[in-house]
This record gives structure tokens, C-alpha cells and sequence, in this order.
């Protein structure tokens, strides 16, 4: 009875262990499956985070030089482009200027009896006196140049500010380096004073200090960097782009331009662009006094036309003339009002003149003490501080000072170093406002003598 059972059980046993086997190598096949399909599509679709770096790598890096960045910001600034259009929109002042008045067509019908009714027909052609036509397209040119004026205003304004930005930004690189030097030669003291401690030659408070002011290094090394990027994310918004195509600039924050004579500047007041813009104002002024002096002229208007009577079945020609009696409007009121606006803009000129004296010299003054400060840093300041420096990091090494003394002398050289890339900035600043009151270019900065 147990064996029967037993053979009529083991069949059923085996054929269980074997579906249970086909089941996991059925699951089996598919894990492989799934596995070798998520790879295939993992390999078809690389991670952005980890192809950026090989795009990075492999991308060309090309310079921006200066010239090429006032390029392009004057071809894509929003603010000249605009500029540009109102340009171009005077020349449909000056198009309109030169159009002549249209002619007019007149009909009318006396009596509506078809037997007596009197139709006529009647051409009037408006002669403009006084030079009306003239002086308006005068004033519409003078309007137009006064738009070129303003464009090249806005020009001089914009390679100012992509000199300043740019020079910005290679101040800001400097700055970095230095916060990273610093960071080297903090962790480089911190590990002397480490070994030091550990020798039993000093505190373990000094060691506590290297690392106080090796962590405050490092923050300055977080700010260098945030300052590096908010001066090129300006820049770049200067020059239209969203993204930062290009991160090496050439030249250096040291090659500083040279400092003009005031002398030489002050001839060239009269060709920056707020004087010629305020000039040309005086004479758009002057064009819009005439045209309302020319509109006391009146106009007269010529009449030519045809009669047609059906009660005498006759055609009579018709001519007439007409012209307004200038009685009680003689357009005092606007010529009052141009004479008054030209006055205006010749003091307006006058004080564009001396404000622009005023500027210039200030900005010309700036430059030049922030340049005698660069070069008594250069000269005295920098190679003092950086010998302290040196002399205290070697006597601490001997024994000779305490850390104390080392961290000032640090402080000291970093200061002045941080002082010196600060003058630097404010330098390439003025020049770059001297440039812009007088419109002068900015090319010649990256091949400045001066050092």
C-alpha cells in the first residue's frame, strides 16, 4: 500500500520540480533580456551630466579679445538695435518733408429739376508760399541727424561699458588666482604648524589658528569665484548672449592705458558725441523756428474747372483763387514757442560744453592718481609686504616667530595685493569713462605701454 502509493505520488513530485525549473530559467532569460536592453539603451542615450565634461574637453576654446566683444555687443545689443530703427524711421520724416501737397477734386449740383439743374466739376491745386516745403524738409533732416547723433552716442556709451566689463572680469580672474595661492599657502601653513604640534615644538592652539584662518581663505576663494561669474554673466549681457561661450579673455588687468594729457583732452570736447548731439539740436531747433516763420506766409489755393447748365445746354469754364487773410491767426503763438525751444537748446548746449569740461577732467584726475597708487603699489607696497611675508614664513619654519606673526605678514601681502587688483579695476573704469564722454575708441588698450 506505501509503495503503490509512493509510485503514484513521484510522478507528480517531478513534474512539479520541473515546471519550478522552467520557471526560473524562464525568469532567468528575461532578467538577461531586460539587462541587456537597459544597457543598450543606457549606452544609445548617454547622461548629460557625463558627456558635458567630454564636450567641454573636446570643444575648441577660442579667445574673446576686446575688439571682438564690442563687436559683438554692437551687433547685438537690444538698445542699439532700437536706436538703429528710429534711424531708420526719420528717413520717412524726410520722405514726407519733400511730398507736396495733393490736389483736390470738388462737384456740385444746383437745383435737382433735370431741366434747370447746374452741375460742376472743379480741380483745386494748393500752392505752398513762404518756403513752407523747404523749411519742413529741413527740419525732417536735422531730425534724422539728430537720430545718427543719438546712435553713435549709444555706441560710444556701449563700448564703454563692454570695456569696463571686460577689464571687469580679467580684474576678477586675477582676483581668483590670488584666492587660490592664498588657499595653497594656507593649507601649506596649516600642515607646517600640524607638524610642529606634533613634534611638541608649539600650541596645539596655533594649529587651532592655521585652521581658523585657512577656513576664512577659503571663504574669500568661494567669493573670488562668485564674483569671477556675476563679472562675466555681466559682461555677457552686454554682448546680447545668454550663455558664456567664451571663458578666456585675452590680455591682462595689468597692461594699464595711458594717461592723457589734459590738454590734449580738451580740443576734443567738441567732437563728443553730447556736444554734437546738443548741437544739432540747436540747429533742429532753428529748421522748426523757420518752418513756423514760413507758415505766417499764407497758402494759396488755384481753382480750374467746368461748369454745365441743362436749361442753356452750356459748358462754362471755371477759375478761381483763393487765399486766407491772415487776420487773427498769424501763428505768432508757435513761433513764439519755437524762438523760446531754440533758446533753450542753446543753453542746453552750453551747459552739455561745460559739464563735459567739468567730467573730463574728473575722470582724467581719477586716472591718473589711481595710477601714481598702482605704481607706488608696484614699486614700494607689494615687493615690501610679499618680503615680510616671505621673511616671516621662514623664521616661523626656524623657530624664530610665532604664527601670530606669520598670519599678519600674510594679511598684509594679501591686502595690499587685493588693494592693487581693486586699483586696477578702477583705472581700466575711468579710462573707459574718459572714452565715453569723449567717444574715443578702446581698441588700443590690450597694446597699452604702460605696465
Amino acid at each position: 500500500m506505501f509503495k503503490g502509493i509512493y509510485l503514484q505520488e513521484k510522478p507528480h513530485a517531478w513534474r512539479g520540480r520541473k515546471k519550478i525549473r522552467l520557471a526560473a530559467s524562464a525568469a532567468a532569460i528575461l532578467l538577461a533580456a531586460s539587462s541587456s536592453a537597459f544597457s543598450q539603451g543606457v549606452s544609445q542615450r548617454p547622461i548629460g551630466g557625463e558627456e558635458a565634461p567630454l564636450t567641454t574637453a573636446t570643444a575648441p576654446t577660442t579667445p574673446l579679445s576686446l575688439a571682438r566683444a564690442i563687436e559683438l555687443a554692437l551687433a547685438g545689443n537690444p538698445e542699439v538695435a532700437a536706436a538703429t530703427r528710429q534711424l531708420e524711421a526719420t528717413e520717412g520724416q524726410v520722405l514726407q518733408g519733400r511730398a507736396r501737397p495733393n490736389p483736390e477734386l470738388a462737384y456740385s449740383l444746383e437745383d435737382a429739376r433735370s431741366k434747370t439743374r447746374t452741375q460742376s466739376w472743379q480741380l483745386n491745386l494748393p500752392v505752398e508760399l513762404g518756403g513752407k516745403r523747404a523749411a519742413r524738409t529741413k527740419a525732417a533732416e536735422k531730425s534724422r541727424e539728430q537720430a545718427q547723433a543719438q546712435l553713435t552716442e549709444l555706441k560710444a556709451t556701449v563700448r564703454a561699458n563692454v570695456a569696463a566689463a571686460y577689464f571687469d572680469v580679467l580684474t576678477a580672474q586675477e582676483r581668483l588666482v590670488l584666492a587660490r595661492d592664498s588657499v595653497a599657502l594656507a593649507k601649506s601653513s596649516t600642515g607646517t604648524v600640524a607638524k610642529r604640534v606634533a613634534a611638541g615644538k608649539v600650541s596645539p592652539v596655533e594649529e587651532s589658528k592655521a585652521r581658523v584662518a585657512e577656513a576664512g581663505v577659503r571663504v574669500e576663494l568661494a567669493q573670488a569665484a562668485s564674483e569671477e561669474r556675476n563679472a562675466l554673466s555681466r559682461l555677457f549681457a552686454l554682448l546680447g548672449k545668454i550663455d558664456m561661450p567664451f571663458t578666456v579673455l585675452e590680455g591682462k588687468a595689468g597692461n594699464l592705458p595711458p594717461v592723457p594729457n589734459l590738454a590734449d583732452l580738451q580740443p576734443l570736447i567738441s567732437s563728443s558725441p553730447a556736444v554734437v548731439l546738443a548741437r544739432i539740436e540747436v540747429d533742429r531747433r532753428k529748421a522748426l523756428t523757420d518752418l513756423e516763420q514760413s507758415k505766417r506766409v499764407p497758402d494759396v489755393t488755384v481753382s480750374v474747372g467746368m461748369q454745365r447748365s441743362n436749361e442753356t445746354q452750356r459748358n462754362v469754364l471755371l477759375f478761381g483763387v483763393s487765399v486766407p487773410l491772415p487776420v487773427f491767426d498769424r501763428n505768432q503763438g508757435n513761433l513764439l514757442e519755437a524762438l523760446k525751444l531754440e533758446d533753450k537748446a542753446r543753453d542746453e548746449l552750453q551747459g552739455v560744453t561745460v559739464r563735459l569740461h567739468s567730467e573730463v577732467a574728473q575722470a582724467r584726475e581719477r586716472l591718473a592718481t589711481i595710477a601714481a597708487e598702482i605704481q607706488s603699489l608696484q614699486q614700494d607696497v607689494l615687493p615690501g609686504a610679499k618680503s615680510a611675508y616671505d621673511a616671516a614664513t621662514i623664521g616661523f619654519e626656524n623657530g624664530k616667530f610665532n604664527f601670530l606673526e606669520v598670519l599678519d605678514a600674510q594679511r598684509t601681502y594679501f591686502t595690499a595685493k587685493s588693494q592693487y587688483l581693486k586699483a586696477l579695476g578702477e583705472a581700466h573704469r575711468a579710462a573707459a569713462d574718459v572714452d565715453r564722454l569723449l567717444g574715443g575708441p578702446h581698441d588700443s588698450r590690450l597694446t597699452a605701454p604702460q605696465n
